[in-house]
């Protein structure tokens, strides 16, 4: 059996001169690049729902705002990675003032789970988000039916689950004092029928 290529290694500073001249976005994981596959239109509607009922509870006086997915997250110094939306409080702390497109200061991240990029978001992505600092509150929300997790941060640096299910539900963001309508979210998005609500 042949070996399997490997990937060439790329610096920080390689991945983004390549990416900020790219047509397509590529996440950055300790040396190695990875293409990001195109998003399906559940996924896209999941997205702009996010973000009209984040920006209205935020809209006013509070210290916080949204930041849409095309701003990547810097983790450490080795790692670079697009989540699905951000919220960040106080002022934006950026990777490079002269680009202000790598943020590495987010209060809440959310990713949108999909059959292709879910073992990520619960696996290194997940890992690696742990990892920062101002990082209050990881939210991942279901395509597949009306279920929201929240992961929230404890004073001791622990992180507890909770999982909110179905469309009267709200996810509860404590760190920056919102709340969601799970209707709100899944506006527009059709799931499949169960067998008990559609009997033969």
């Amino acid at each position: 059996m042949s070996a399997q290529p490997q990937r060439p290694f790329v610096t920080p500073a390689e991945y983004l001169a390549i990416e900020r001249a790219a047509d397509y976005k590529s996440e950055y994981f300790a040396g190695e690049m990875f293409a990001m596959a195109g998003a399906s239109d559940p996924h896209e509607t999941i997205v702009v729902n996010l973000t009209r009922e984040v920006s209205n509870e935020l809209r006013g006086s509070k210290p916080c705002r949204p930041k849409g997915g095309n701003l990547r997250v810097r983790v450490r110094l080795s790692n670079y990675l697009y989540p699905d939306m951000t919220i960040v409080c106080g002022k934006p702390d950026y990777d490079d003032d002269a680009y202000l497109d790598t943020l590495i200061n987010p209060t809440v991240i959310f990713e949108i789970l999909s059959e292709s990029t879910e073992h990520k978001d619960r696996g290194i992505k997940w890992k690696l988000y742990q990892q920062i600092a101002s990082l209050q509150h990881y939210v991942l929300i279901s395509q597949e039916e009306p279920v929201v997790e929240v992961y929230t941060k404890t004073p001791d640096g622990d992180w507890l689950m909770h999982v909110e299910r179905g469309m009267d539900g709200n996810l509860r963001l404590p760190a920056v004092d919102i709340s969601l309508p799970l209707s709100g979210l899944y506006e527009d998005i059709t799931f499949p029928a169960s067998e008990t609500e559609n009997p033969s």
